[in-house]
């Protein structure tokens, strides 16, 4: 048995497709295009780069993407009003705060800074509490885990009923997954760190949502046969048989896992083009929300 590769770059090129047909027609009808707002504290080189691709993942759907750039000890006012300068800026619709902000600033406030009806990222406190209540639906959902179901929805999984396992709790991934798949009537399990024995739980799981950060850390033995395997993993480990001299690996052991898995996803290739993609989705949707239509 070898599993079957889901293709998030196929997924995130159809939905872009769509979301660069909105952008034309919304340009069209208001004179302007949708317009991202990003707020990128300090010269990480992995947000550097992450604020670079989202940038032209704008460009690329006909959208404007609006940076605003604070040195690393940028004080916690300084943030705050370049957020509020967004919220404030006609021409931005939805805002992202690259995450994670140097450790002198309290990130919750920042992110309480941002409109809800701007939360390109999800990631608003309202949001996310909306999310977790039942009947109640938020304006946005985060990025990945939004890009994590897009997934599953494409190859056609029957979420309803399953056993679903999540590996990992983080604000950003994890919880948001586990209350998604909640709301879509699977039987959730959130395993962590004190998980006393994690792989006798990911063998009765149909759907395993990987991201627990740690390279190839699950193994193809631990899964159930003919499970459905999301990896949101994005491990970046040393090889000196690449040309770079290291290369990107998921949470999963891709080789064994293929072996007993039904479909999962690979890395790189897998959940990172949806969560960009979801982005531009959720700005889109801002967009048309704010404008009144």
């Amino acid at each position: 048995m070898s599993a079957a590769i889901i293709d998030g770059a196929s997924v995130a090129e159809r939905v872009r497709a769509e979301i660069a047909s909105q952008a034309a027609d919304f340009r069209q009808r208001h004179g302007h295009p949708p317009g991202l707002g990003v707020v990128l504290v300090g010269d990480d080189p992995a947000s550097q780069m992450y604020v670079r691709m989202k940038r032209r993942a704008c460009e690329q759907v006909g959208m404007t993407s609006i940076p605003h750039l604070l040195p690393a000890d940028a004080s916690q006012e300084a943030v705050e009003a370049a957020v509020r300068a967004l919220n404030d800026d006609p021409n931005v619709h939805g805002i992202l705060v690259q995450l994670p902000l140097p450790a002198h600033l309290d990130e919750e406030q920042v992110l309480n800074c941002i409109s809800i009806d701007k939360d390109a990222d999800g990631i608003h406190p309202t949001n996310m509490g909306l999310l977790a209540l039942k009947g109640r639906e938020p304006l946005f959902t985060p990025a990945t885990p939004t890009g994590c179901m897009l997934l599953l929805e494409a190859i056609g999984a029957s979420i309803a009923g399953a056993n679903a396992v999540v590996v990992g709790r983080s604000n950003i991934v994890g919880m948001p997954i586990a209350l998604m798949l909640i709301k879509a009537n699977a039987t959730v399990t959130v395993c962590h760190s004190r998980t006393r024995d994690l792989p006798a739980t990911l063998r009765e799981a149909d759907i395993v949502i990987a991201a627990a950060g740690q390279p190839e850390y699950i193994q193809g033995g631990w899964l159930k046969p003919g499970a459905i395997v999301i990896d949101v993993g994005t491990n970046k480990i040393d090889d000196a048989t690449a040309e770079k001299g290291y290369r990107y690996v998921g949470d999963v052991h891709l080789e064994s896992a293929r072996e007993v898995a039904g479909a999962i996803t690979k890395v790189p290739g897998g959940v990172g083009p949806m969560t960009i993609t979801v982005l531009l989705q959720n700005t889109m949707k801002a967009a048309w929300r704010l404008a009144g239509a």
